[in-house]
């Protein structure tokens, strides 16, 4: 199966298994007189759309490069996760205003029926299977959209534990205003949650790299070829799931043209048995000694 179809597939399951999930928890809710639980639903809620994102981003991920975009449609897949977290950041944002105008309302609460605890439980389970499956299937495709949903999911985990904990208190201490500090703490968590998410998914849109030890593969991969000396000004970013990579190398100045392709040519192979998931390589080769001091962007091998 391509790397589009699984994202395909792992989200229309998060989209039907979310919506379950979330009708069940908001309409029980509000039968119940749970804060909490309503809450914890349009968490849910946010997840469908979540899902629904990720549907429409595998679609344009797909699609071949043209002439507008070279390089392909996969950077897609940051800017849909950059989308996701302000949404889940609109949602906890949502949550937290619901929850202070509870605690502080004039109006006299009432003990939520037990059948919230239930319906929690129920979301409890249902959200750990979702998240072992996102989180599983983000892995297998590198994807940083499927395992930054999965970690939502797994925050949602939390959320919903939370608000069993907040329930069972409720009910032992008859404080019906704990279901509404539950709903606050559980907003706070949510809101945490998407800055984490946004700030992770800046590497990616800036051109950068999450693991900053390619280099030292990249420096290692081009020592192993004979004729290639002193790689430096390496650039390398992500695209999806997977790096282009520019340097420069220095070669005798008396060789052929043709033999310094050739080296440059090994020096790509070498690169793409060191690094997984290379998109692209370029070498740039220059006579050895006449090496720019002044370039401004790059990374050296004293540098790492």
């Amino acid at each position: 199966m391509s790397r589009e179809n699984i994202l395909i597939k792992t989200s229309w399951i998060s989209t039907i298994g979310n919506a379950i999930l979330s009708a069940s928890k908001i309409i029980i809710g509000l039968l119940a007189g749970s804060l909490a639980v309503v809450g914890d639903g349009i968490d849910s809620a946010t997840d469908v759309i979540i899902s629904v994102v990720m549907i429409f981003t595998a679609r344009v991920i797909s699609r071949p490069p043209s002439k507008k975009y070279v390089f392909g449609y996969d950077k897609a897949e940051g800017i849909a996760t950059k989308i996701l977290s302000l949404v889940i950041f609109y949602a906890g944002m949502q949550m937290l205003l619901s929850s202070i105008k509870s605690i502080f309302s004039d109006e006299v609460k009432e003990i939520p029926s037990a059948i919230a605890i239930y319906v929690t439980i129920f979301s409890i389970v249902g959200k750990l299977l979702l998240a072992s499956y996102q989180y599983k299937q983000g892995k297998k495709i590198d994807s940083s959209m499927l395992t930054a949903n999965a970690i939502n999911m797994r925050n949602d985990v939390v959320i919903s534990a939370g608000v069993l904990i907040g329930l069972l208190f409720t009910f032992i201490f008859k404080l019906p205003i704990l279901d509404s500090i539950t709903g606050l703490i559980i907003s706070l968590f949510i809101i945490k949650s998407s800055i984490g998410i946004f700030i992770d998914s800046n590497v990616e849109l800036m051109d950068g790299v999450k693991d900053v030890n390619v280099y030292n593969k990249i420096f290692e991969a081009v020592e192993k070829v004979p004729g290639a000396s002193n790689p430096h000004r390496v650039r390398s970013r992500m695209i999806g799931n997977r790096y282009i990579i520019t340097l420069d190398i220095e070669v005798n100045p008396q060789i052929t043209i043709t033999q310094a392709h050739e080296i440059a040519e090994a020096v790509e192979k070498s690169i793409e048995s060191s690094v997984d998931n290379v998109y692209d390589i370029l070498v740039h080769v220059e006579p050895a000694g006449e090496c720019q001091s002044a370039e401004k962007f790059g990374v050296d091998k004293d540098m790492v």
